[in-house]
C-alpha cells in the first residue's frame, strides 16, 4: 500500500499487513519516530543565531525578527487544530511523511527568502510540518511503548527540547561555511531528504482509529476540544506550564541571542547560538535524570521562576557566567516540571485520542512562544531591548511561582 492509499483511508487491516516493505523492529521504529521530530525541530530553529545578520542584511527591525519567528509559532498553532488528530486515522508514518515534506519546502523557502515575507513563508511551511509531527510522533512512542508510558513521554520531550536546542548551535556552526544564511538550511534539507528513504520503505502500521469507507474526508475535518472529565485537571496544568515554559523557549531563540550577546561582549555566532541553546539543552537532559516526587512540579516551577529573575540579573551586572547559570537552572526546572504534568495528561488519555489530545496541549503551549515573543519584540522597538527583557522577566516570573503555588496546593489536595 502507499502513502496515498493510507491518505485516502483504504488501509484495512489485513491490507497493512500484506503490504511489502521494511518490517522494522520496536527498536527501529521509536528511533525513526524520535529522529523525525527531532530533524524538523532543528531545522526551525537554525535560523536563531542569524536573525541578527538578517535583520542586517534586509534591513529589518526588531519586531519583524518576531514577526517572522511567531509566524512558525502561528502556523504550528494552526496546524495542530487543523490536522493534529491525523495520524490517529491516516496512520503515524504516512503523517510523519508528510511533514518530513513540508519541512523540505520550508528550509528552502526560508534559505533562499530575500524579504520579510520570503522569511515568514518559510517560517509558516516550517511550523506546519512540526505541527504534523508533534501529534503523530508522540502517539507512535506511546503505540510503540504501550506498557513504559513515562519513558514514551521523556522520549517526546527529549527529541522535542533537544531537536530545538541542536538548532541554534548547528545554525552558529554551519553559519562559518561560505553564504551563512543559506548553507545552515541547504545542509538541513540533505538530511531531511535523507529521511524520506525510510519513511517510504517503512511498513505502515495499521491506523488507530481508521474511517469507515466513504468517510474520510470526515475523519479529518479540525475537531471540538474534547477532554474527558478525568483528565481534565491534568489537562489544563500541563497547557499552563508549557505555555510558561515556552514563552520563555521563545525568548531564548528570537531576541535573546542579541541580549546574551549585550553580556559577553561578543558577537560569535557560534557562541550566540551556544548561549541561546542552554535553556533547551538543560530541559532536554533533564529528561534523563531519574529524579522522582510529589513535589516535582512546584518545585520545577520555582527554579524556573528564580531563574528568570537571575537572567535579567545577570544583564544589570552583565555577568556572563550568572547568564549561563540561569539559563542552565531556567532548563532544568522547566524539564522537570514539564515532564511531570505532560506525563500525567498523557497517561489519563485513551490511546485512540492521544495524538489529538497532546497536540491540543500544544497548541496553548506554542501559543507561550507567539504572544509574549510579539509583545517583547514590540518593547525592545520602543524601549529598547534591556528595558523589554526587564518587561518580560517580571510577569513571567510572577507567574512561575503563582502557578507553582497552584500545583503545591493540587499536590497537597
Amino acid at each position: 500500500m502507499t502513502v496515498f492509499g493510507e491518505l485516502r483511508m483504504s488501509a484495512a487491516l489485513p491490507d497493512a499487513a500484506s503490504r511489502r516493505g521494511w518490517d522494522a523492529s520496536v527498536t527501529a521504529r521509536l528511533v525513526l519516530a524520535g529522529v523525525v521530530i527531532f530533524t524538523l525541530l532543528v531545522g526551525a530553529n537554525l535560523a536563531t543565531p542569524l536573525y541578527a545578520l538578517l535583520q542586517a542584511q534586509l534591513g529589518l527591525g526588531p519586531l519583524a525578527i518576531t514577526v517572522a519567528f511567531s509566524s512558525y509559532v502561528l502556523a504550528l498553532i494552526s496546524g495542530l487544530l487543523l490536522f493534529g488528530h491525523w495520524s490517529d486515522h491516516i496512520g503515524r508514518r504516512a503523517a510523519l511523511l508528510l511533514a518530513v515534506i513540508t519541512g523540505l519546502c520550508g528550509g528552502i523557502v526560508f534559505g533562499t527568502a530575500d524579504s520579510l515575507a520570503g522569511l515568514c513563508a518559510g517560517r509558516a511551511l516550517q511550523g506546519l510540518a512540526v505541527a504534523l509531527a508533534t501529534g503523530a510522533s508522540s502517539a507512535a512512542l506511546r503505540d510503540l511503548l504501550p506498557t513504559r508510558p513515562e519513558w514514551a513521554s521523556r522520549f517526546t520531550l527529549l527529541s522535542s527540547a533537544g531537536g530545538v536546542a541542536a538548532g541554534p548551535v548547528l545554525g552558529g556552526l554551519l553559519s562559518l561555511l561560505p553564504d551563512p544564511t543559506r548553507t545552515p538550511f541547504l545542509a538541513h534539507t540533505a538530511v531531511l531528504a535523507t529521511l524520506l528513504v525510510p519513511l517510504f520503505v517503512l511498513k505502515a502500521r495499521p491506523a488507530v482509529r481508521p474511517s469507515v469507507p466513504g468517510a474520510a474526508l470526515t475523519s479529518l475535518k479540525p475537531r471540538r476540544l474534547a477532554v474527558s472529565r478525568e483528565a481534565r485537571g491534568s489537562f489544563w496544568m500541563a497547557a499552563s506550564v508549557g505555555f510558561l515554559s515556552f514563552a520563555v523557549f521563545g525568548f531564548c531563540l528570537s531576541l535573546a541571542p542579541g541580549y546574551f550577546a549585550s553580556i559577553v561582549h561578543a558577537n560569535s555566532r557560534p557562541l550566540v547560538g551556544l548561549l541561546a541553546a542552554l535553556t533547551l539543552a538543560s530541559s532536554a537532559l533533564s529528561q534523563l535524570l531519574p529524579v522522582r516526587g510529589r513535589f516535582l512540579v512546584p518545585a520545577g516551577l520555582a527554579v524556573l521562576g528564580c531563574s528568570l529573575v537571575l537572567l535579567a540579573v545577570a544583564g544589570t551586572v552583565q555577568s556572563p557566567w550568572l547568564l549561563v547559570l540561569a539559563c542552565l537552572t531556567a532548563g532544568a526546572g522547566q524539564g522537570v516540571a514539564f515532564r511531570v504534568v505532560f506525563n500525567e495528561v498523557a497517561g489519563k488519555v485513551e490511546p485512540a485520542k492521544h495524538a489529538q489530545i497532546i497536540s491540543a496541549v500544544y497548541v496553548i503551549t506554542y501559543l507561550g512562544s507567539a504572544l509574549p515573543v510579539l509583545g517583547l519584540g514590540a518593547a525592545a522597538g520602543s524601549f529598547g531591548l534591556p528595558t523589554a527583557v526587564l518587561a518580560f522577566v517580571a510577569p513571567a516570573a510572577t507567574a512561575c511561582l503563582a502557578l507553582a503555588a497552584l500545583a503545591l496546593r493540587r499536590g497537597r489536595g
